[in-house]
C-alpha cells in the first residue's frame, strides 16, 4: 500500500498569524513536518505539497504574494508534486485525486494548517473518496476564532475528535517516525 505525506497550506499567512500573537496550538509543527518530509523522502515515499492560491490579483493569497509564499523549512524539492487550490480541499479545485490514483497512492498522512479549515476538509473529502487518512496531530497547526470567542485549543480538540470519530486515524509524529529507527 503506497502512502504519501501531504503538507497543507504551510504558507507565510500562517507565520504572519504566529508573529501577530494569535492564539494557536502546535506553533512548532513546522519542525515536525520537516522531519516527517525528510523521513518520507529517505524512505522513497511521496511528499505532496498543497498550497492555497486565490486567483484574484488583489488577494493577499494570490500566487506570488508575500502571504502566499511557502514557509521556510517546508519548501517542495524539485520534482515533488505541488497542488495550488482555490478551495478548502485540494480535491475540489486541483487534480490531486487523479495524481493519487494514477500513482496508486492509497494512504495520505496529513499535516499542516489550519486544523479547523483546510486540514479538516482535506481529510474528510479524502476519506469520502476512499483514501485511508492519517492525521499527524502534533504536526497540524490550529488557530483561534476571536470573533466567536473560541480558543485554538477548543477548535483543535473538537476538530481532531471529529476526524478521529469517522474519517481518520489520528496519531502523533513519533508513531510515524518510529519505523525510521527500527
Amino acid at each position: 500500500m503506497k502512502k504519501a505525506l501531504v503538507i497543507v497550506d504551510m504558507q507565510m499567512y500562517v507565520q504572519d498569524r504566529l508573529d501577530g500573537g494569535r492564539d494557536h496550538i502546535h506553533g512548532d509543527a513546522i519542525v515536525k513536518i520537516a522531519a516527517l518530509a525528510a523521513k518520507f523522502r529517505k524512505d522513497g515515499e511521496t511528499v505532496i505539497h498543497v498550497h492555497h492560491g486565490d486567483p484574484d490579483p488583489a488577494s493577499s493569497m494570490h500566487p506570488g504574494a508575500p502571504a502566499q509564499r511557502v514557509m521556510p523549512g517546508v519548501e517542495p524539492l524539485c520534482g515533488e508534486p505541488v497542488f495550488v487550490k482555490s478551495t478548502s480541499s485540494p480535491f475540489a479545485s486541483t487534480d490531486m485525486e487523479n495524481y493519487l490514483r494514477d500513482n496508486r497512492i492509497e494512504t495520505l498522512v496529513v499535516t499542516g494548517a489550519v486544523a479547523g479549515y483546510c486540514v479538516n476538509t482535506t481529510v474528510r473529502v479524502g476519506s469520502d473518496l476512499g483514501f485511508t487518512m492519517i492525521v499527524v496531530r502534533d504536526a497540524v497547526m490550529g488557530f483561534d476564532l476571536p470573533d466567536e470567542n473560541l480558543s485554538a485549543r477548543a477548535i483543535f480538540d473538537v476538530t481532531m475528535a471529529h476526524l478521529k470519530s469517522d474519517f481518520a486515524n489520528v496519531v502523533d509524529s513519533p508513531e510515524i517516525m518510529a519505523p525510521l529507527s527500527e
